[in-house]
C-alpha cells in the first residue's frame, strides 16, 4: 500500500490542489462553510499520506527529515482544527517535490537510443569467397566484411579494397563525409554514403569506438550522483531542533496547544515553496526564451560554471559546408561556371552541393566521358571542352599552370581553413572555390557575453583537423583549441579539466557528444542535435539558437541567487515567529498564520521577478523569436 500511494504522488498532488481550490471557492464565493471545511480536511488527508509514509521510511533509517516535521505540523494543525493550514502546507510540499523530480528520468532513454543506432548485422566473407549476412555479435577480429552504399560500418576496421565517402558524424561529429580508400580507418556506426568497400575487422563489439561511446555514457551518468539539496541538509539540524524545542516547551509548560503552535509556526511554509517557485519562474523564463533547464540541480550547477567546452561543427559553426571564398580567372566566367555546374550535377562528391548552391541556377550542358580520378576529382568532356574539377593535385596531373595570383589565392584559401575546388577548362584555370563550415552569426558576441558573466575558459574540442580548429578559435577568441579529437579524447579532456578543479559545461549536438554531455558538470545540447544528445544533456538550446547560451547562464545565476534570497526570507520569518512566540506576549496562532501566509506571498513574488529576467544587450525578441540588437538598459 505504501508503494502504491507513493507511486500516485502526482495524482494526489493534483487532487489536493483541486480540493483546496474548491474549499476556498466555497468559503469566499459560496459562503458554504461545511463544504469548504470538508474539502480542506480531505485535501489534508490526501496530501499528508505520501508525506507521512516518507517520514516513516526516513525514521526507519534514523533520519529526521523535513517530511517528519511537515507530518507532525499537519497533525498538529488538525488537532487545533486549522484545516486550511494543513491542506496548504501538504499541497505546497508535494508540489515542490513534483517540480524538482519531474525531470530526473529524462536521461534514462539515452542508452536505449544509442544501442538502437548501433549496427545489428554484417556481411562476412565465407571460405568460398562469398559474403553472408550474420549478427554483428558473431563477427570476429580479422574477418573480412563487405559494406555497400547506404550501409552502416559494423566494426572498427581497415579498408582492404574499394573506395567511398563515409559519414562519420556519429563518431567525429563532422558534417563533411570523408573519402576512404585502401588502408583507411573506418569506425563502427558510421554510414557509407557512396561506394562499396571491403574491410578487415580490427575491433568488434564493445571494443569499437561506438561501443566505447555507449560505455562512456553509462559510466558518466552513473558518476553523476544527485547532489543533496540544501533544504535536506538544512533539515538535518533544523527539524530535530524544532521538535526538541516543542517537546521542551510542552514539558515545561504542559501546554499542548503552545507546543503544537511551535510545530505549526516552525513548519517552513515559505521554505517549502521558496525554492520551487524560483525554479518554476527560472525554468518558465527559459522555456519562453528557447531554453530547456532540466531541474533545480541543473540551475545550481550551471550557475557555478567557470569553463565551457564546445564541440565545433553544429555548435560554433553552422554545420553545413558553404563556399566561403571564390576567385574567377580569365574571360567567359559564366561559361566556366556553367561547365562546373554541369560536372557537379553528375558528381556524388560531398562538396558538390555547396558548389551548386553557390553557382545558383544556370544553363547546364550534357556531360560526356566522365572520369573519376582517385583522390583528385573529376575530368569530363563538356560541350567539346575538357573540364577538370578537383584539388591542386588534379590540376598538376592535368598540367594546368597556376599563375602567381592563383598560387597566392590557393595559399590564402588553405590558410583560411578551406577545402579547395579548382576548375580548369582546356588546361586553363578558370575557377577557384574555398569551401568551409561557417561560424554561426553572432557567436563571437555571445562568447564575449559568457566571459562577462564570469566564464574564465572557453575551449573547443573537435574531430576536425587542428588547422581548421585553430582558425575558428582565433576568430572567436577562444582560450584553447584541440583538433583530431575522438569521443573518448573529448571525455578524457573534460575529466582532466574537472580534476584541475574547474566546473565544466560541455556544448554539443551529436551522438559522439553524448559521453561528454553526460560526463560534464553541465551538458548543453543544441536543439537540432540528436535525440541522444538532448536526452543526455542537462540544458537544451531549442532551435539550436546559440544566442540563448549567455541568457541561460545569466538566468541560472539569477535563479540561484533568487533561491538563496527565498531561503533566507523563509528561515528568517520562522526564527522571528518562534522567538516572538517564546519571548513576547503578542504572538499567537492567528498572527503567526498571517505572517506565514505573508512570507509565502513574499517569496512567490520574489521568485516571479525571474519571469521578466532578460540579459543586458540580449539580441533576441521573446515575443517574435527573432534576433535583434537591443541597447543595454
Amino acid at each position: 500500500m505504501q508503494q502504491y500511494i507513493l507511486s500516485k504522488k502526482n495524482q494526489i498532488t493534483l487532487i489536493s490542489g483541486i480540493l483546496i481550490a474548491v474549499g476556498f471557492f466555497s468559503h469566499f464565493a459560496l459562503g458554504n462553510a461545511f463544504l469548504a471545511e470538508w474539502s480542506l480536511i480531505i485535501a489534508s488527508i490526501f496530501g499528508v499520506a505520501p508525506i507521512a509514509i516518507q517520514a516513516y521510511q526516513a525514521l526507519k533509517v534514523k533520519v529526521v527529515s523535513i517530511d517528519v516535521l511537515v507530518t507532525i505540523a499537519v497533525i498538529g494543525a488538525f488537532l487545533i482544527q486549522n484545516f486550511e493550514e494543513s491542506a496548504v502546507v501538504t499541497f505546497l510540499f508535494l508540489f515542490g517535490h513534483y517540480l524538482e523530480q519531474r525531470t530526473l528520468n529524462q536521461t534514462r532513454s539515452a542508452i536505449k537510443e544509442l544501442t538502437d543506432m548501433a549496427p545489428e548485422s554484417a556481411l562476412v566473407q565465407t571460405e568460398d569467397g562469398e559474403f553472408e549476412e550474420v549478427d554483428v555479435d558473431d563477427v570476429d577480429e580479422g574477418d573480412v566484411l563487405l559494406v555497400k552504399t547506404g550501409g552502416k560500418v559494423p566494426v572498427d576496421g581497415t579498408v582492404l579494397t574499394g573506395e567511398g565517402y563515409i559519414n562519420e558524424a556519429s563518431i567525429t561529429g563532422e558534417s563533411v563525409p570523408v573519402t576512404k580508400t585502401e588502408g583507411g580507418e573506418v569506425f563502427a556506426g558510421t554510414i557509407l554514403e557512396n561506394g562499396t568497400i571491403q574491410i578487415r575487422a580490427d575491433k568488434v563489439g564493445e571494443d569499437t569506438t561506438f561501443g566505447k561511446i555507449i560505455e562512456l555514457v553509462e559510466e558518466a551518468q552513473d558518476s553523476k550522483s544527485e547532489a543533496e539539496r540544501f533544504i535536506d541538509r538544512f533539515s538535518k539540524w533544523y527539524t530535530p531542533t524544532v521538535l526538541v524545542l516543542a517537546f521542551i516547551v510542552w514539558a515545561i509548560t504542559q501546554n499542548i496547544e503552545l507546543a503544537i503552535t511551535i510545530l505549526v509556526l516552525g513548519c517552513p511554509g515559505a521554505l517549502v515553496i521558496g525554492v520551487p517557485v524560483s525554479n518554476v519562474a527560472g525554468i518558465g523564463n527559459g522555456a519562453r526564451n528557447g531554453i530547456l533547464l532540466k531541474g533545480s540541480e541543473v540551475i545550481n550547477d550551471f550557475s557555478s560554471v567557470d569553463t565551457i567546452v564546445f564541440d565545433k561543427t553544429g555548435t560554433l559553426t553552422v554545420g553545413n559546408p558553404e563556399v566561403a571564398e571564390k576567385e574567377v580567372y580569365g574571360d567567359n566566367s559564366e561559361e566556366a561556371l556553367s561547365y562546373l555546374a554541369s560536372v557537379e550535377q553528375e558528381s556524388d562528391h560531398p562538396l558538390a552541393k555547396a558548389v551548386l548552391a553557390n553557382i545558383g541556377p544556370v544553363d547546364t550542358t550534357p556531360v560526356d566521358e566522365t572520369d573519376v580520378v582517385k583522390g583528385g576529382g573529376i575530368v569530363a568532356q563538356v560541350n567539346g571542352h575538357r573540364v577538370a574539377v578537383g584539388n591542386v593535385a588534379l590540376m598538376e596531373k592535368e598540367q594546368v599552370t597556376l599563375n602567381k595570383k592563383a598560387q597566392k589565392d590557393v595559399q590564402r584559401f588553405e590558410k583560411n581553413g578551406n577545402s579547395l575546388v579548382l576548375t580548369a577548362v582546356d588546361g586553363e584555370l578558370k575557377v577557384l572555390m574555398g569551401i568551409r563550415d561557417q561560424v554561426r552569426p553572432g557567436v563571437k558576441q555571445d562568447l564575449q557575453n559568457l566571459k562577462e558573466l564570469g566564464v574564465k575558459n572557453l575551449v573547443v574540442l573537435s574531430g576536425d583537423n587542428q588547422g581548421t580548429v585553430d582558425l575558428v578559435a582565433k576568430e572567436l577568441g577562444l582560450t584553447e583549441a584541440h583538433g583530431h579529437m575522438l569521443p573518448e579524447d573529448k571525455s578524457a579532456h573534460i575529466e582532466k579539466l574537472q580534476k584541475e578543479g574547474q566546473i565544466v559545461a560541455f556544448v554539443g549536438d551529436g551522438v559522439n557528444d553524448s559521453p561528454s554531455l553526460a560526463l560534464a558538470d553541465i551538458g548543453i545540447a543544441m536543439g537540432s542535435g540528436t535525440d541522444v544528445a538532448i536526452e543526455t544533456s542537462d540544458v537544451v538550446l531549442m532551435n539550436s539558437d546559440f544566442s540563448r547560451l549567455p541568457h541561460a547562464l545569466g538566468l541560472t545565476k539569477s535563479t540561484a541567487s533568487n533561491m538563496k534570497q527565498n531561503i533566507l526570507i523563509a528561515v528568517g520569518v520562522v526564527l522571528v515567529l518562534l522567538a516572538s512566540l517564546l519571548f513576547s506576549e503578542w504572538m499567537n496562532m492567528s498572527i503567526g498564520m498571517l505572517v506565514h501566509e505573508a512570507s509565502i506571498l513574499v517569496v512567490i513574488f520574489n521568485g516571479m521577478r525571474l519571469l521578466k529576467y532578460r540579459l543586458r544587450g540580449d539580441r533576441y525578441n521573446v515575443k517574435t523569436g527573432v534576433e535583434e540588437i537591443e541597447t543595454a538598459k
